[in-house]
């Protein structure tokens, strides 16, 4: 690489960067927020295309800028659409699903969201359980991300914390 190359390269990425700045800035925090799998997506889709602007030189900032406006625009219009339609909601996005209910692995749940009791496990050492019996809930989020519900004092969970949870069939 010439020193000429060095200098784009470094030119690239500071414009490629700035425009991800003024994008976020103009369509807010959402843009890297990871609350769905849509968004999850979106955030890979990004970086691939800052990728693509930095290391290929035949592909343009203003190539980049369009794309990458594209993406977030198309993100947050399917956002808002999800957020008004109740129809497009349950059609694109999943459901979280309790993994673990009151100290009892569901397994047949873990097995439908293709979640090994290893994982659950170090989920729970991660969120610093020292008893299956302290566990109130693990809910496997519809992001890939696993939240874990736990008190040592027996109280009682808020019900509104599973208003979007799919809590049929749970069995223990």
């Amino acid at each position: 690489m010439t020193l000429l190359e060095s200098f784009w390269l470094i030119l690239s990425v500071i414009g490629i960067y700035t425009i991800i700045i003024i994008l976020t800035r103009v369509f807010g925090l959402r843009t890297f927020a990871k609350m769905s799998s849509f968004d999850f997506a979106s955030t890979i889709a990004m970086g691939s295309v800052l990728a693509s602007v930095i290391l290929n030189s035949n592909y343009s900032l203003v190539k980049g800028a369009i794309a990458l406006a594209t993406i977030i625009g198309f993100q947050t219009l399917f956002s808002f659409l999800v957020r008004k339609s109740g129809f497009l909601k349950t059609l694109f996005t999943n459901k979280p699903q309790i993994i673990m209910w009151n100290g009892k692995i569901l397994h047949r749940k873990l097995k439908r969201c293709n979640v090994s009791q290893d994982d659950l496990i170090a989920k729970l050492r991660e969120a610093n359980v020292h008893d299956f019996s302290d566990v109130k809930a693990v809910i496997f989020e519809s992001t890939g991300d696993v939240s874990v519900i736990h008190n040592t004092e027996q109280k009682p969970v808020e019900t509104r914390m599973f208003q979007d949870v799919n809590t049929k069939d749970l069995y223990v």
